[in-house]
């Protein structure tokens, strides 16, 4: 009985941390660099999983790339996304998500 107890509890919680992930939105105006993975112009959803980014484009391709995520002190008010040019492409350094406290940083 306790067994079933404990293994009910571990279910509940797990079940709360999956369905706890948020998604982001995200627009690249050019095509973009993201540590390395190249993504084209479009829209994209970034879902942190474990110690990657998944970006999901409209096509529901997926992709991930190798990510630091911090939390800032307080919430930012826009979405912002810190890139540098590399040729024709853009390098994304970081992402900054608008209403919440979450920055992604990349590196390659």
């Amino acid at each position: 009985m306790k067994k079933s107890l404990i293994l009910g509890v571990v279910l509940s919680l797990s079940s709360l941390c999956f369905a706890g992930q948020k998604s982001y939105d995200v627009i690249f105006s050019a095509p973009a660099t993201v540590a390395g993975v190249k993504l084209a112009a479009g829209e994209y959803k970034v879902k942190v999983d474990g110690a990657n980014a998944v970006f999901t484009d409209s096509k529901s391709k997926s992709v991930s790339a190798p990510v630091k995520v911090e939390n800032g002190a307080k919430k930012f008010q826009f979405t912002a996304v810190d890139a540098s040019k590399d040729g024709t492409v853009d390098k994304v350094n970081a992402i900054e998500f608008g209403g919440s406290n979450t920055r992604l940083e990349f590196t390659k």
